[in-house]
């Protein structure tokens, strides 16, 4: 019986937090911070309370919250939490806070999540440590086991669902103006998720104070109800924004999709705002040989003359510098570049004579006033990629490869080329398939130029999704040998979301990301270089 008993007192006693490398968000109520685990071994008992410590940062925080679940879930989000009850809720005042109340506990696993919400004020370069101290269970005390060392990140919510009566977010671009003003690009979905066709605009947020603040989306990209059509087919998604470093001018270019082409390669008529016609430029033969508004999808670029306050008319690049052949000439999503010697480049793909997906450079010598297309960086079907410009002058494009959504073996990797000529000729590049994995998602990669104890240093930085099978830990690596190896990384979110990105300097110490997260449909967090480079 003694044993019994004692057997009894130990299990009731068993207490489980689990902590995740998630940002913890300004501008959202409920932020999951750890998963509580009760193991409860018989009738009776009742929760009364939890000790919660908070190491440092305490004046970040506006409340924390105790979350009751009926069920386990470890990927826990607004939706669900809005179902369930809160256990208690207070304001923290010090390193400890004690929560209390009185919850009924079942036989066997109980489920809890702890939350907490920011103050507007929380600053973007502090990260907060919550562990459970201890939990009353009927009036006894219970130690958990020791939390994971997991610092959370404090970042921004920029875009969530249904904000400003858009539905969805996605597709992030980020660039630093001359000025030093952060722009964010998007795809502002207003009625559904999916990608084009569909009412779709390009919105931008913009900041001046290195992120700490946004000012109201503006909309930059909008055909409106042009030919006559509804919103729903004059769409414009998948947008690249370039700052020129010199003039300071800046350019968004998105792709602009005029009413459907089926799947036989027919534009349809007679489309009006019940029609249901849907067809993708990458789908199919939703994109076909041409220049006309009824044969392909439309390169468009819009420019800024003021650091991204006003935006001039968009200017239709399709007939200048799309292959009449091609099926498909678009921006990649994410940044352009300048380059040491002036040129402007925007990274590009689009869809060859035959319909088969390729990555390719457009450029301008003469600070945007013509573009020019370059070839195919590789033969393989690849698509979204961005260039950086190397230590030699060399300009490396990173690829998504169509390969890797069925290969995970050793060779699951980027693809990877450099160009001496701005795309005349390519070169596979050494770590071509070898050095970065990917669930064929689309990846975000920089330069960083900065200063370090008096000297000159550079490094590459680049973002996407870790993983070769789902679009989950969204990481950032570091490399400082032009991206021959890839020395350290940073975990941003490993939950799984949507998985792009965009990276920008912010200064000489500090790097932003514009991500697709699994806590909104864009966050943007800051990442000092130190914690790059020596992590």
């Amino acid at each position: 019986m003694c044993l019994s008993f004692f057997i009894s007192e130990v299990l009731a006693q068993t207490a489980t937090q689990q902590k995740y490398q998630l940002p913890l968000l300004k501008g959202k109520n409920v932020n999951p911070v750890l998963r509580l685990a009760l193991d409860i071994s018989g009738p009776g008992s009742e929760l009364n309370g939890l000790t919660i410590n908070i190491p440092e940062n305490v004046a970040d925080i506006e409340s924390i919250q105790l979350f009751a679940l009926n069920q386990d879930s470890a990927f826990v989000t607004d939706a669900k939490l809005e179902k369930v009850s809160v256990f208690s809720s207070a304001m923290p005042k010090s390193k400890q806070l004690k929560l209390s109340g009185k919850l009924a506990l079942k036989e066997g696993r109980n489920y809890f999540w702890l939350t907490l919400k920011l103050k507007e004020t929380a600053d973007l370069e502090h990260h907060l440590n919550l562990s459970i101290a201890d939990v009353n269970v009927s009036g006894k005390q219970v130690k958990p086991n020791k939390a994971q060392p997991i610092k959370q990140a404090i970042a921004i919510a920029l875009r969530q669902k249904n904000q400003d009566n858009v539905l969805s977010h996605r597709i992030p671009g980020l660039a630093t103006a001359k000025d030093g003003s952060l722009l964010a690009i998007y795809d502002a979905r207003y009625t559904v998720a999916r990608d084009l066709q569909g009412h779709i605009d390009i919105g931008l947020s913009r900041s001046t104070d290195k992120g700490k603040t946004w000012l109201p989306m503006q909309v930059v990209l909008d055909m409106g109800e042009w030919g006559g059509l509804p919103q729903k087919f004059n769409g414009v998604s998948d947008a690249c924004i370039l700052v020129d470093k010199n003039s300071g001018d800046i350019y968004v270019a998105g792709l602009w999709m005029y009413g459907v082409i089926n799947d036989k390669g027919v534009w349809v008529e007679g489309l009006t705002e019940k029609s249901e016609d849907w067809n993708h430029q990458w789908k199919t033969k939703g994109s076909q040989p041409g220049f006309d508004v009824k044969q392909t999808a439309q390169f468009l670029i819009v420019k800024s003359t003021d650091n991204g306050k006003t935006w001039g008319k968009p200017v239709n690049l399709t007939k200048m510098a799309k292959k009449e052949e091609w099926w498909l000439w678009a921006p990649a999503p994410g940044q352009g570049i300048t380059l040491k010697d002036g040129t402007l480049v925007i990274p590009t793909q689009g869809r060859d004579a035959k319909g088969k997906p390729f990555s390719n450079i457009t450029y301008s010598k003469d600070s945007g006033k013509t573009w020019q297309t370059s070839n195919a960086a590789v033969s393989e079907e690849t698509t979204e990629n961005m260039a950086v410009e190397l230590s030699d002058g060399t300009v490396m494009l990173n690829m998504r490869a169509n390969a890797n959504r069925t290969d995970t073996s050793s060779n699951n990797g980027r693809a990877i080329a450099v160009t001496y000529d701005l795309g005349r000729t390519w070169k596979e590049h050494e770590t071509s398939h070898k050095a970065l994995q990917e669930p064929t998602c689309m990846a975000s990669i920089i330069r960083h130029d900065y200063t370090q104890g008096g000297k000159k240093a550079s490094v590459l930085l680049f973002c996407n999704p870790n993983s070769k099978v789902a679009r989950n830990y969204i990481t950032v690596k570091s490399s400082k040998d032009d991206g021959k190896t890839w020395q350290s990384k940073v975990l941003l979110d490993e939950w799984k979301g949507r998985g792009y990105s965009c990276m920008t300097s912010i200064d000489n110490e500090t790097i932003g990301v514009l991500y697709e997260s699994s806590q909104a449909d864009l966050v943007f967090q800051t990442i000092k270089v130190k914690d790059l480079v020596n992590n």
